[in-house]
């Protein structure tokens, strides 16, 4: 493989600080140097992933807590070391803009929830890095964009996967042509959902979740299809079915299939749905071979598989990282100014309006909807992202 432009190289053309030593690589400094974080929501991804992550980051650090739950707030405080005025309510974000500790806001809340907390935060002088689907709304992703921009502050979308090792080597790969060209790609993302989790509950709960599967699942095979190809869909047309007797589909749809088309001639198929059996996978169609990632999207234990030639090669695992840390990381290096934004908020949105625009055709029964809007990604992850 050839050697990826750097994010030295890329901020260093920019008139950036030019002797940066790559995120993945870069030793922990004092606790006193690193980036605050306050985690907004304490359910099952911020106290499995999120807090454990920020123990092991670089860069970042945690420096609050926020929760409806005063009691849960103040156990979780206290297990991580912080004093009590480092605990938030849901209210109390004006008394957030005087705490010097807290530098970016993590927004880990129902998505109908993201807008208002995420702008409440931008206004209060944080940064955000917000949990995706960024809204449940175009209107609200819009907003939150906008209110960025009021407040000169920076807005992130935790899409982990442009920071994970192997999603990273994959993208790398195809903008070599190691393989030859893209002719297709193919991307499935699902599982079984269950109601009596409570963190599955509002996925199901249309209010709140604004699109069940296609919103928490249908989103990463959305979004690896763009970054895969480093390109931007111009139609799609979709096809959705829900088993009526199903009782956890009575307002979300669950089976939902999507075919993108590119302009450089790829067809990007999509799956997603909250009733088969759990995988995040891809797979590159290349002239010469494919490159099946399965899993590719899991928090651990991706796996490449090389097929050349009808001969498959022995398995890539993808490296033993926390890839939760390495995205808090990033976020850091932006707020200082080190790295260059991969994830911004019109990320976010574009995927809310292709999320839109699949919903649209699938109403149809498979219409033709187009989705050249003209955006295009500002920076590409496999140029400037370090592997290691």
């Amino acid at each position: 493989m050839p050697n990826p432009i750097s994010r030295r190289s890329l901020l260093g053309a920019a008139g950036a600080a030019a002797a940066l030593a790559p995120a993945g690589a870069r030793a922990a400094g004092p606790e006193t140097d690193k980036v605050g974080f306050a985690i907004v929501g304490l359910g099952k991804l911020s106290l499995g992933q999120l807090i454990p992550g920020l123990k092991v980051a670089k860069g970042a650090k945690l420096a609050a807590v926020v929760s409806g739950h005063p009691d849960k707030a103040r156990r979780v405080a206290a297990e991580n070391g912080l004093p009590a005025d480092a605990v938030y309510g849901y209210d109390d974000y004006d008394r957030m803009a005087q705490d010097p500790r807290i530098q970016v806001v993590y927004i880990v809340l129902p998505n109908a929830l993201h807008a208002e907390h995420t702008i409440k935060a931008l206004k209060a002088g944080k940064h955000v890095l917000c949990e995706k689907p960024m809204a449940t709304t175009i209107a609200d992703a819009e907003a939150m964009i906008a209110a960025a921009k009021a407040t000169n502050r920076h807005l992130m979308i935790a899409y982990r996967c442009h920071y994970e090792p192997l999603n990273l080597d994959v993208m790398r790969r195809l903008r070599a042509k190691s393989l030859g060209r893209v002719r297709q790609i193919n991307t499935t993302m699902g599982r079984q959902a269950d109601p009596s989790d409570p963190s599955d509950a509002w996925r199901l709960d249309a209010a709140l979740s604004g699109a069940g599967a296609l919103g928490d699942m249908g989103v990463y095979g959305i979004s690896a299809a763009r970054y895969l190809l480093n390109e931007e869909p111009v139609a799609v047309q979709a096809w959705a079915w829900t088993d009526p007797a199903d009782p956890r589909f009575k307002e979300t749809q669950d089976l939902i299939n999507w075919q993108f088309r590119f302009p450089s001639g790829v067809i990007a198929n999509g799956s997603t749905s909250f009733a088969y059996a759990p995988t995040m996978a891809f797979e590159a169609i290349c002239e010469q071979g494919r490159l099946v990632a399965d899993p590719a999207a899991f928090y651990g234990g991706n796996r490449l598989t090389v097929v050349k030639g009808g001969q498959a090669q022995p398995p890539v695992p993808a490296p033993p990282v926390d890839q939760f840390a390495r995205e808090m990381d990033w976020m850091a290096d932006v707020v200082r100014g080190k790295a260059p934004m991969v994830s911004p908020g019109e990320e976010g949105l574009q995927d809310m309006r292709l999320m839109q625009a699949i919903l649209d055709s699938a109403a149809k029964d498979g219409a033709t909807v187009r989705t050249d809007w003209g955006y295009r990604r500002a920076v590409d992850p496999a140029a400037v992202v370090d592997i290691a």
